[in-house]
């Protein structure tokens, strides 16, 4: 791969897509929690409202401002999020970052519409902005349930 021509072949069709679409994309009026992730490196913020009942998400919001690939994976977590447990969520995101970072597996479903990101894999500089909404979502989930055991 070579330079430019490989960061245009990055942005597919499909990451545009996603990116345009982004499920859930609006705060909450009153999450239990909010976490708000910021990537030192190029600027993108994620802000991620949660609600809990049982174990699950109920209901999620959030607040977008990344570049195209850390939008198409909020766009993919926001459609896969609600009912999900803060395990599922947590190896989502592990699986994410090993997929990245060293070619490992698709995250499993519902999460596995993150797989159009592995090209992102050879752009280590998109790697914080694309981690940004599973690495708020999983901060949020672990504070709900802190204070649902609370």
């Amino acid at each position: 791969m070579s330079g430019e021509t490989d960061l245009i072949k990055l942005y597919s069709g499909r990451i545009l897509e996603l990116a345009a679409d982004i499920p859930h994309n609006t705060r909450l009026t009153a999450p239990q929690v909010s976490v708000k992730k910021r990537s030192p490196l190029c600027g993108s913020t994620v802000t991620v409202d949660i609600s809990m009942r049982d174990g699950k998400v109920s209901d999620y919001g959030q607040d977008v401002k990344a570049c195209a690939l850390g939008q198409a994976a909020a766009s993919v977590v926001g459609g896969a999020i609600i009912g999900q447990t803060p395990e599922t969520i947590m190896a989502a995101r592990d699986a994410l970052r090993t997929m990245l970072k060293e070619d490992g597996p698709t995250p499993p479903a519902p999460f596995d519409g993150l797989e159009v990101l592995r090209p992102a894999a050879s752009f280590k500089n998109r790697h914080a902005s694309i981690m940004l909404a599973l690495d708020a979502a999983c901060e949020a989930v672990q504070e709900a349930r802190q204070i649902h055991s609370a």
